[in-house]
């Protein structure tokens, strides 16, 4: 049995107090987010708000010339909604001034490197506004491996990233994150019509309900078919996972000495405060 449901007041309190915690204890006072005019990055702004004050929350947007109007406006309703500082950095001219030397790259290749155009701008800020970069993407899209490596995937801290995309949705209701924006269709809007579910093959709510048993529940393959799942499904499912594995985990490093990072030498990021 699968239940995705929230016990969304006991989670909005948790990860406000994550936001407020990791932020303050890594030295800082305020956090980064780009703002897309979608759902996880507006959740991920309410609730940095919450937790820091607007005060302290900057939303970078960053179209690109062929991003939807909507986004734009979605992703300035956010800004008003909560009263939080903004900047938008148009990322057309480096995109294109890159792309005008490989005019054959295809649409994967130019999302890509949209994705990590706007991370640079990002961090970028975060330098020059001593706040750290605040993480955007959840659960489903982090084990399907549906994002790009040091482009939308990378963040200092991430309030989201054990929410399925469904569970996103149930929390920005109850944080009262604007009804257009949690009902529109998911997109990380890299060409025009781009959607998450038409690109993917499936829904959220069908995989996310995979997903868990498969993570969470810690059932193989033959206990999902079992039980009625498509097995065509389950298998690219689970495939998906495995071969996004590296995606999720630091750069491999090769063990020469007693004391290799991320193996033997695991200090948390406040050792010796």
């Amino acid at each position: 049995m699968v239940d995705l449901r929230l016990e969304c007041e006991t989670v909005r309190k948790i990860l406000t107090g994550f936001i407020d915690n990791e932020v303050r204890k890594a030295g800082f006072e305020r956090v980064v987010v780009g703002l897309s005019g979608g759902v996880d990055s507006a959740l991920s702004a309410f609730l940095a708000t919450e937790a820091l004050g607007p005060q302290n929350v900057w939303a970078i947007l960053m179209p690109y010339r062929t991003s939807s109007p909507e986004s734009a406006a979605h992703a300035a309703l956010v800004v008003n909604t909560l009263g939080i500082h903004s900047l938008t950095v148009d990322i057309t001219p480096m995109v294109d001034v890159y792309f005008a030397g490989f005019p054959d790259a295809d649409h994967v290749r130019r999302g890509n490197k949209m994705a990590r155009e706007r991370m640079t701008i990002l961090f970028d800020h975060s330098a020059r506004l001593g706040g750290l970069v605040l993480g955007t993407s959840n659960k489903t899209e982090l084990l399907l491996g549906y994002g790009t490596l040091y482009g939308d995937m990378a963040s200092a801290v991430n309030p989201l990233g054990d929410l399925y995309k469904t569970q996103v949705r149930q929390l920005a209701r109850h944080v009262k994150v604007p009804t257009v924006i949690v009902e529109k269709q998911p997109s990380a809007d890299l060409w025009a019509g781009q959607t998450d579910e038409a690109e993917l093959g499936f829904t959220y709510e069908e995989v996310d309900k995979v997903l868990s048993l498969l993570v969470d529940q810690r059932c193989e393959v033959p206990d999902l078919i079992a039980e009625g799942f498509d097995e065509k499904f389950v298998r690219a499912v689970y495939h998906k996972v495995q071969a996004s594995q590296y995606k999720r985990r630091l750069p491999v490093i090769a063990k020469v000495s007693a004391r290799t990072i991320d193996r033997d030498f695991r200090y948390p990021r406040d050792w010796g405060r």
